[in-house]
């Protein structure tokens, strides 16, 4: 408590410090200039017309070589106007920040919003199994410290990818048509008037809008994708019109855009690795392979030090009758290696090969109305409708390692015991077939306006709503082979194997002994409303502006199963294991699946997936519970200029408080009784920031930025979930309501020297400090604070907690995620350089970008916090050589990332165990040709994601010990679009 006190009147004091800077500077600056991107900092109505749809007029006094900057003046267009306009917008603006704009309507440049913000330094793109850009993380955070927003208001989406789960503030581009953008902007120093939830930046995603063209116009685009993998077809359309009366003081949009998709993923997966659990009579009786005094291992200790033990070699088998499993047969069946290493050979839990196929269906709507009766008045509405149907017929075959009953010969291992190649006897698989099915909408309506009273005296409102929901569908079909003896290997990227079996045969023998099956589902709901104002007096440059805002975010996600209680035992009377291979086709990857609408339809799935019962999580490991956040913000900002040795600075300072309540609420099980518990929490924050840009040469600007950003808690780790570990109720498992927000104190250091056209060069240095990074901890609490009747406690403790001076004194060790008590350090540097070469060849230019980040921690609880930081790059580039000329284009990128630690250590009970993410790199290539003089000027396209086909690969803890895999193939689109 003392350190928030200390803490808020520390920001208060820079906040009026700040303040008082500002307010002079405010009078001491030179005559006012044209209004720049600065402005359009301050809310999300004023990016309303960004950079690209009205390019600001030069003033006299500027240079020849300022002037030549212009938007106005340049005649690029396509890709290269694209740029023009970041550069642009980046020039004039007064903190850090970066743009992305699309040249027309329906022209954004790149197929996916995350692959655009790929090519802006310190942009970490996470990408889905199926290579899709998925979301993205900003210098160093995860993607959860990224606030994201559309026209300025908050974005909370339901959905979640294909291995991602989504438990806390992640936000999924892929459901956002690119088509409907014009502008996407990434801001990686704060203003006050910005939305507060971001403490790594802020990406807001502005939609197009009726004055965003000059004329009426409509615009067509029609494409097809083929995937390598899927091997089908993926046809999308999309038709965008828009219309101004004819004083243009009022216009309509309207956009519809559908997408047919076909998934194709081929992969790996193993679930992590394991070793032995040899019995005693494996492990005793000494080994002459080792020197003498070290015999290995003594009587009753057990083979495996290092933990694991998932594999349990039997002691005999039927193959091998009259033989006796013990330490002295493993030996002789795997010469060369000793107990010891027997019992430390690495094998993959379960192994198996995956394949995905299915559809990934969009349909989109995008509508907005602006009225500008007068040159005082600027209202509009924009409403956003997305509908996702996504199937996925998953399937793996899997060689049990995890409670396998393998038996070793000939086996070799490596220096990390890491199995090389081996003979298994008793080997067993079992085919996972996962049908998932999953519908996701989302809508939003953004109602706003800006009014002028005076020349410097401008009102900015906005509401906005959104809601989002998902239902997936998700069962599980699960059947065992025969006994075989096979042959593994593991010299590559992943291992393989040979059989007798037929794993594409249904009729080799496959049996529900063993098996499963389940009916899982899934349903979330997230649901946001917000509304801001904002007062703004002095013009554009100069100014003072104060602001309030409201915002609520909700969210709920409930699993339901029926995990083999009532679907399972009915499913195996109607297709008993005599049955089972009428149920069973050949698959497309070598081994079997299962003919779905068959069985769903002769074991009634539907009823039984339609009553299940509401449990504790979902399958995707999302547990089951919501939370309910009021937040309330007001906000000071002063924007202004002053001449410094004859050089413009301009500045941006202010402060925002931000208090937040909120409600947490989930299922509590205690003594058997199920009851939804709702715990509380609040707390506030100021956050003062402050930018300067001065540009001390005519094409050279430099920045500096300070300043106080904040992400709210995972609510995942903040609800009830409470659990009793013991008889004595004196150990509990719970979430913390009482965990406080992640705090960053920022500060940036950079410039850039512009060259002409759309061409800079960039670099800055940056310096995160973050409090309140969590970790898992203990809390010794009250038993009263942990909100549990005491009455819904078993006796025994019941009477555990009276004999410990009873319900209002007693206390219990609480383990939950805390806040820790020490400090996350980032470090970093970002380059760019965007470079024309029209003096190489007319048209031709270069863009490349590079960032590097060093992560420490500092404090008290610094070791425990280490390591905590997982999916993070340390370096990551991107690169993209391009050419246009008035009918033709091309353009190749490359983007690369550094592999990042995935996890914690301890991965499968094997304590140095850790995953890691490989290095990987993605080759596209756009390209477009104008026919020109025909109606429309269509604009013929090629593109091909991946060209190399690159896939993507974690491992764990050693490099050949593959973690998963997945080929998302090369995809190759064609299309058409053009403007009438």
């Amino acid at each position: 408590m003392e350190m928030l006190i200390a803490r808020t009147v520390l920001s208060r004091s820079l906040s009026v410090a700040l303040l008082g800077l500002a307010s002079g500077a405010v009078f001491a600056q030179a005559q006012p200039q044209q209004p720049t991107s600065s402005a359009q900092e301050q809310t999300s109505s004023q990016a309303s017309q960004p950079p690209a749809a009205e390019p600001a007029a030069a003033p006299a006094e500027r240079t020849e070589s300022e002037q030549i900057k212009e938007l106005d003046r340049v005649v690029a267009t396509g890709f290269r106007q694209s740029l023009e306009y970041s550069t642009q917008a980046k020039r004039e603006s007064t903190g850090f920040t970066d743009s992305i704009f699309a040249e027309d309507m329906g022209k954004f440049p790149d197929v996916n919003i995350a692959e655009s913000l790929a090519r802006i330094p310190g942009i970490q793109l996470n990408r889905d199994v199926n290579g899709e850009g998925l979301n993205v993380a900003i210098r160093g955070l995860p993607n959860s410290f990224t606030k994201t927003t559309i026209n300025g208001a908050s974005v909370a989406t339901a959905s979640i990818g294909l291995d991602s789960t989504n438990q806390n503030r992640e936000v999924d581009l892929n459901l956002f048509p690119t088509e409907f953008f014009s502008q996407i902007k990434v801001s990686k120093s704060p203003t006050a008037a910005l939305t507060e939830g971001g403490a790594a930046g802020v990406i807001d995603m502005r939609n197009v809008r009726p004055f965003d063209r000059p004329e009426s116009q409509l615009t067509y685009i029609l494409q097809a994708d083929y995937n390598d993998i899927a091997e089908k077809a993926s046809p999308r359309g999309t038709v965008i019109g828009s219309w101004l009366n004819e004083d243009k003081t009022f216009g309509v949009l309207a956009g519809v855009t559908s997408a047919r998709g076909k998934l194709g993923v081929e992969g790996y997966e193993t679930v992590g690795w394991t070793n032995p659990n040899l019995t005693n009579s494996q492990c005793v009786g000494g080994d002459p392979n080792t020197a003498p005094g070290n015999q290995f291992p003594a009587m009753g200790q057990p083979c495996n030090t290092t933990g694991g033990n998932g594999w349990r070699i039997p002691s005999s088998i039927a193959s091998r009758p009259g033989e006796v499993i013990d330490a002295q047969w493993l030996r002789d069946h795997n010469p060369g290696l000793t107990t010891a290493q027997i019992g430390e050979a690495l094998i993959p839990r379960l192994g198996r090969p995956v394949h995905m196929s299915g559809d990934r269906d969009r349909d989109s709507f995008l509508g907005s109305m602006q009225w500008r009766p007068n040159e005082n008045v600027d209202m509009y509405m924009d409403v956003l409708y997305t509908k996702a149907e996504r199937s996925n017929d998953r399937i793996d075959m899997n060689l049990i390692g995890r409670n396998g009953a393998m038996v070793p010969t000939n086996m070799q291992l490596d220096a990390n015991n890491v199995v090389t190649s081996a003979t298994f006897e008793n080997a067993q698989y079992f085919l996972e077939a996962r049908p998932y099915h999953e519908e996701v909408q989302y809508w939003q309506v953004t109602p706003g306006g800006t009014f002028y009273f005076a020349d410097d005296v401008k009102l900015d409102v906005q509401g906005s709503m959104s809601r989002s929901w998902m239902r997936r569908d998700s069962p599980t079909i699960l059947f065992n082979s025969p006994l075989t003896t096979i042959q593994y290997t593991n010299n590559g990227d992943i291992p393989s194997w040979t059989t007798d079996l037929d794993l594409n045969d249904p009729n080799i023998g496959w049996t529900w002994t063993g098996g499963r099956v389940w009916a899982q589902n899934e349903k979330r709901v997230t649901e946001t409303s917000g509304l801001n104002a904002s007062l703004q007096l002095g013009d554009d440059r100069n100014n003072v502006t104060f602001g309030l805002a409201w915002d609520e975010n909700y969210r709920t996600i409930v699993g339901f199963g029926d995990t083999g209680t009532n679907w399972q035992p009915y499913a195996l009377s109607q297709v008993p294991t005599s049955e089972l291979p009428n149920y069973i086709t050949p698959g497309p990857f070598g081994f079997v699946t299962v003919d779905f609408n068959r069985f769903m339809a002769d074991t009634n799935y539907a009823f039984y997936r339609d009553n299940a019962g509401e449990s504790s999580g979902a399958n995707t490991g999302a547990p089951t519970g919501g939370f309910d956040e009021a937040n309330t913000a007001a906000f000071m900002m002063v924007n202004g200029e002053s001449e410094i040795w004859n050089r413009t600075m301009r500045f941006n300072m202010g402060v925002r408080y931000a208090q937040t309540d909120q409600q947490i609420k989930g299922p509590v099980t205690i003594n058997g009784v199920r009851n939804y518990q709702t715990l509380s929490g609040d707390y506030a924050e100021w956050l003062p920031s402050f930018s300067a840009a001065w540009d001390v040469a005519d094409n050279i600007v430099l920045r500096t930025s300070a300043s106080r950003t904040m992400t709210r808690p995972n609510p995942s780790s903040m609800l009830p979930a409470t659990t009793f570990t013991d008889i004595s109720a004196q150990i509990a498992n719970q979430g913390n309501p009482d965990l406080t927000p992640y705090i960053s104190t920022n500060f940036d250091i950079g410039g850039e020297w512009y060259t002409g056209g759309e061409g800079f060069v960039g670099v800055t240095l940056f310096n995160k400090r973050i409090e309140g990074y969590t970790y898992q901890g203990v809390t010794t609490r009250p038993f009263t604070s942990l909100g549990i009747p005491f009455e819904s406690l078993t006796v025994d403790q019941q009477r555990a907690i009276n004999n410990r001076g009873g319900a209002d004194v007693a206390t219990v060790n609480v383990q939950q995620q805390v806040n820790a008590d020490a400090e996350l350090e980032i470090r970093g540097i970002e380059l760019i350089w965007v470079q024309p070469l029209n003096f190489v060849f007319e048209g031709l230019g270069f863009m490349a970008n590079f960032s590097k980040l060093n992560i420490d921690t500092i404090g008290k609880d610094a070791n425990a916090l280490a390591g905590n930081v997982y999916g993070v790059s340390p370096k990551m580039w991107n690169a993209t050589t391009y050419w246009e000329n008035d009918i033709a284009s091309v353009r190749l990128s490359y983007n690369w990332q550094e592999g990042a630690v995935g996890t914690g250590p301890n991965q499968q009970g094997i304590p140095f165990a850790q995953i890691y993410g490989e290095d990987r790199g993605q080759l596209d290539l756009s390209s477009s040709y104008t026919l020109h003089g025909i109606k429309s000027e269509p604009q013929i396209f090629f593109n091909v994601l991946n060209i190399t086909g690159e896939e993507r690969r974690s491992f764990f803890a050693y490099d050949n010990a593959v973690n998963d895999m997945y080929d998302p193939g090369t995809t190759y689109t064609i299309g058409v679009r053009g403007t009438f």
